[in-house]
Order: structure tokens, then C-alpha cells, then sequence
């Protein structure tokens, strides 16, 4: 991301002096007299750094704390620059929120390489060191950045699905080489005015050029797949998901991780600020999520449109019991939890697709809540439906295998099936 100067300087041919040094060394420049314009600017672009002259009609150091008071939330680097060489001008400025003094006249070289220093100094305070890309903040201000640029932009929202379920089962130390090798992946198609950054140790934030984004995008998924199953126990990769860990009888079947990309560009849309466009990236990315393989999607009009996609929250809860008390238990319990709760037979007596499913297995002979499993897993309606499978059979894998979600036990304490299905409800 090219770094972004502000210069606040009344007098037109040394600001346009300035601009002219930083713009060479590739450092966006905007200029302006007042702080009312000042302050839209900062708004808007969040720049790096503020260059203020004593030109303006404030007290420099009065006015370097108004700028830092109004910019507390971004921390930009604020340097003065003044005719003074007076040691208390520069101790007053320093001390009412500037990072840095500059006398005038100054050596155009000792100006370039002091401005550079500074923007190489926030930069590197913004870097995450783990994976060595931009921070959440900054990814955020370039995002700010585009909106209402005249080039065509493409912004890719980048997430590794049940990353957390990877971390917990294979250590945090498994997890941070499975990103170390997507960073990689991520940086070997990028070009020098493409940025990439962290919006959290799982999800980052690509903003490319329009007409290569999509390109990017299965180049992404591709190789993801490619890779993935080496970061994976060989007991696993046969088995086809991980079992994480439960206590020493329960367990939870989990998905191997898998990469969403959803894509949003100004090709179509024109966004009034980055507000909006944070909305439709993070409504495309959650439409791009599929349960256990890598996808992307791209914004296009006919599912932009105002209103055409409506959130719906899920919390409908079915029942499949044998034990008539362990049911209305149940089903009482959950209710009180505030869920959408029935207590079916079968599910061919109903089209409504639940959120989560609690399913006996059967018994010992005839299994035949598994059967049920084994069809769910096989219809394609209940893809996110999560399943909690209750059994007196103690068989842990086997009945993962047949496609539940959570196994439990029987018997069980409810307050445990709780926080399971709370657990459920939040991934």
C-alpha cells in the first residue's frame, strides 16, 4: 500500500516543493491550508503521517495537539516544520503531541530520508510478526483508502475455515506452519501495487487490480487443496476429518480446514465509504462458505442488488428420542435456552431444515438413529446442519464416521450436551 503524507502548509510553492520531493520516492500527497479541510482529509484517508507548517494562522503547538487530540484512534506521525530553530518552540511543539521538529530552510535530501524513516518506523510498528504482514488497523485503512478511487479495485476477504478446531487438535505450532505456507502462497501471485494484510490469524484482507482478482481467486482455492492434506496425520487424511478432543469417551467429528475467498469490487458499485463496503465483503464471504471444500465468490449485480439477500438467523433445534422423558427434557431445557425446539419422529414429516439435530442412535441391534445419520450426511439440504449423536454404543469413531458432528455418550449430563450445542451454534 503506497503511504499516504498530509501536508498542512499555507504557503503554495513550498508545499508543492515538498509533495514533489515525497511523490518520487512513491508517497502519496495531499495538500491542504486549514485544519476544517484538514480534518475531512484525516476522516477520509487516515494518513500516515502529517507534515504542519507554522505558516498556518494557530500557535504550531496549539495545532499539533488539536491534530493529535482528533487523531488519538489512528496514531498518524505528526511532524512540525518551522522558520524557528528556537529551543522552545521545538520542546513545546515536541511536547503538545509532534513526533518530530524540522527547522526550515532543510536540506531537500535530509528531508526525504527523515520522512522515510518515520514512515518506515509506523509501518513496521503495524506489522504482524508472526506471518510478517500489516496488522487489522492498518488493513482497515487501506481498505478506507479506495473508496472513491477512479481505478478499478478488487478487494478479496480471505478466511481459513475450522482454523481453530486445526489448532486445537494439531497445536498451535502446526497451525502457525499451515499460515506461514499461505502467506507464501498469497504473496507469490501478488504484484508491487497489490497489498496484503491480517485481519486476524486466520483471515486477511488482498486488495488487487479488477480484472486479475478472479484468477487470484482459484489460483487460491486450487492450491489451498493442493497443500492441505500435508499438514494432516495420516490416520486422519484415510479417516477423512479429525476427531478433536473431548473428555475420555465424548469427541467431535470436525472438518478438515478449507479456505473461503469472497470478492468485492467498484466494477458495478460505487461505495460511499468503507463502511458499506466492509458489509457487502463480509455478506459475499459468508454466501462463498462451504462446509468442507474451498470456494469463492465473486459480487456480481444480480446479487447485490439492495435487499435481495436477507439474513435469516437459524435457531431451530429437532429432536429424534427413543426415551420420552429424556425428550421432553429436553426439549423443555433448550426452549428455556431460548431455541426453536420439536421434537420429531422422522424428518420426512417436515421440509424445515434445523440448525442442529440431537439424535439417538439406537440401540445395540438395530442402530437405527445411525442409518438416519448416514441419509442426513447424504442430503444435500442439511449440509450446515450440525448433528449431536447420543448413544449408549461407545464407539466413538464409529459413529463420527457415520457422519455426526458430536458424539456423547450415554448417560450423560445435560448441562454437557448444553455447552455442546451452545459450541455448535457458535461456529
Amino acid at each position: 500500500m503506497q503511504p499516504v503524507t498530509l501536508i498542512i502548509d499555507k504557503r503554495r510553492e513550498i508545499s508543492v516543493k515538498y509533495r514533489k520531493l515525497l511523490k518520487n520516492s512513491n508517497i502519496s500527497v495531499i495538500i491542504t491550508k486549514n485544519l476544517l479541510s484538514a480534518l475531512k482529509i484525516i476522516q477520509d484517508k487516515e494518513p500516515d503521517l502529517i507534515i504542519i507548517s507554522d505558516s498556518i494562522e494557530s500557535d504550531l503547538a496549539d495545532f499539533c495537539k488539536k491534530i493529535r487530540a482528533l487523531t488519538y484512534d489512528m496514531r498518524p506521525v505528526i511532524i512540525a516544520t518551522s522558520k524557528s530553530a528556537e529551543l522552545a518552540d521545538k520542546l513545546a511543539v515536541l511536547q503538545n503531541g509532534a513526533d518530530d521538529f524540522i527547522s526550515e530552510p532543510v536540506n531537500p535530501d535530509e528531508f526525504l530520508m527523515r520522512i522515510k524513516a518515520h514512515l518506515r518506523r509506523e509501518f513496521e510498528s503495524n506489522m504482524n510478526r508472526n506471518v510478517c504482514l500489516p496488522s487489522k488497523n492498518y488493513s482497515l485503512r487501506a481498505l478506507k483508502r479506495i473508496v472513491g478511487e477512479n481505478t478499478l479495485w478488487a478487494v478479496m476477504y480471505i478466511s481459513i475455515e475450522n482454523f481453530n478446531n486445526y489448532k486445537e487438535t494439531y497445536t498451535e505450532l502446526a497451525s502457525d506452519k499451515l499460515v506461514h505456507t499461505y502467506c507464501a502462497i498469497m504473496n507469490s501471485v501478488l504484484s508491487e501495487s497489490d497489498y496484503l494484510g491480517m485481519l486476524s490469524d486466520n483471515e486477511f484482507l488482498l486488495i488487487t487490480d479488477c480484472l486479475k482478482a478472479e484468477k487470484i481467486a482459484n489460483f487460491l482455492t486450487f492450491a489451498f487443496d493442493s497443500v492441505a492434506p500435508k499438514f494432516y496425520s495420516q490416520q486422519d487424511n484415510k479417516r477423512g476429518f479429525m476427531i478433536m478432543r473431548g473428555d475420555d469417551i465424548a469427541g467431535r467429528r470436525s472438518n478438515f480446514v478449507h479456505t473461503t475467498i469472497g470478492v468485492v469490487t467498484n466494477e458495478f458499485i460505487q461505495y460511499k465509504d468503507s463502511n458499506g463496503l466492509i458489509h457487502s465483503l463480509m455478506q459475499i464471504h459468508r454466501m462463498a462458505d462451504l462446509p468442507s471444500k474451498s470456494n469463492y465468490l465473486i459480487e456480481r449485480p444480480r446479487i447485490t442488488a439492495e435487499n435481495a439477500v436477507e439474513d435469516e438467523i437459524n435457531n431451530r433445534i429437532f429432536i429424534i428420542e427413543e426415551d420420552e422423558a429424556t425428550k421432553v427434557l429436553l426439549t423443555t431445557i433448550l426452549e428455556l435456552q431460548g431455541y426453536d425446539v420439536s421434537a420429531v419422529d422422522n424428518l420426512s414429516s417436515t421440509n424445515i431444515v434445523p440448525a442442529l439435530i440431537i439424535l439417538d442412535a439406537g440401540d445395540t441391534e438395530s442402530m437405527k438413529g445411525l442409518e438416519i445419520c448416514k441419509e442426513l450426511r447424504q442430503n444435500s439440504d442439511y449440509d450446515r446442519t450440525k448433528l449431536i449423536v447420543t448413544s449408549a454404543i461407545h464407539d466413538k469413531e464409529m459413529i463420527l464416521n457415520a457422519g455426526a458432528d458430536v458424539y456423547i455418550p450415554k448417560p450423560y449430563e445435560i448441562s454437557s450436551l448444553i455447552k455442546w450445542v451452545q459450541k455448535l451454534f457458535l461456529d
